[in-house]
């Protein structure tokens, strides 16, 4: 896992929530708070049970490991209820569990389509439902919707994937738009092609590689430390009046605003 770049201390006992926590960019973005001070609880489908010891043994502090599939809403929700009993109200949300798996429109049936839309934006908005209650509860939250530039570049091969993308980043700035009064934030985060042992293994071959880098403004590769940076500074008070956003982290390939 990637060194800590940078301190929030407002962070240190702040009670987090991550869907997906315990593998890919999330395990980075657990160890990235308990870094912190944090107090962490992640759900994920696979048992995360040895990486959960791990993470005691490295950093003295076990993170709060519940099993759990997001497409189960009700499974989901107790999950955040748990947490919550564990470590005090929710206040820091990151929705990140997602799968892009590679589609073309004309094979899409109707199952695949809602198993696509049930994992990549229903469960992030009962997510966000939960951590909501327990964030009116103490008073402030800040919630992070993890997206991607998939969508702003218009890119084929995963269609319901990207539309679940933009809608992702519409329900942020409803969220923001409706919960602001109650002190909690939302915004959602738009990666660029991060170069996870999953992207290395299926896709990241050196054509493929240097086409992209091409598009990038800044010459390097992504990598998950330079993701738990962002999603860092959205969850604490360095960003406090920052909310409704989409900020995007992909080394220059897309523009907004």
């Amino acid at each position: 896992m990637a060194d800590t770049t940078a301190t929030f201390h407002d962070l240190t006992g702040a009670s987090v929530f991550i869907t997906g926590g315990g593998s890919g960019i999330g395990a980075d973005l657990t160890e990235g708070f308990l870094k912190q001070g944090a107090k962490v609880a992640f759900v994920q489908r696979s048992d995360a049970s040895g990486f959960a010891e791990g993470m005691a043994e490295k950093h003295g502090v076990k993170p709060l490991f519940i099993q759990c599939d997001v497409t189960d809403i009700p499974k989901l929700q107790a999950a955040i209820e748990q947490a919550s009993a564990a470590h005090g109200p929710v206040t820091v949300m990151v929705n990140n569990a997602a799968n892009d798996q590679r589609h073309a429109t004309l094979d899409v049936d109707e199952a695949f389509w809602d198993w696509s839309q049930d994992i990549n934006l229903k469960s992030y908005f009962f997510g966000c439902q939960a951590a909501i209650r327990q964030m009116q509860q103490a008073g402030h939250g800040s919630i992070i919707n993890i997206s991607s530039i998939s969508y702003m570049m218009g890119n084929a091969g995963y269609p319901a994937y990207t539309t679940a993308n933009a809608g992702i980043n519409g329900m942020t700035r409803s969220l923001a738009r409706e919960f602001g009064p109650d002190k909690i934030r939302v915004n959602a985060l738009a990666p660029g092609w991060v170069l996870t042992q999953k992207q290395l293994d299926m896709w990241a071959d050196p054509e493929a590689l240097a086409a992209h880098l091409e598009r990038q403004c800044l010459k390097e590769h992504l990598v998950p430390q330079d993701m738990v940076d962002a999603v860092l500074f959205l969850a604490s008070n360095a960003s406090r009046m920052m909310t409704g956003q989409m900020m995007v982290v992909d080394g220059g390939v897309v523009t907004t605003g």
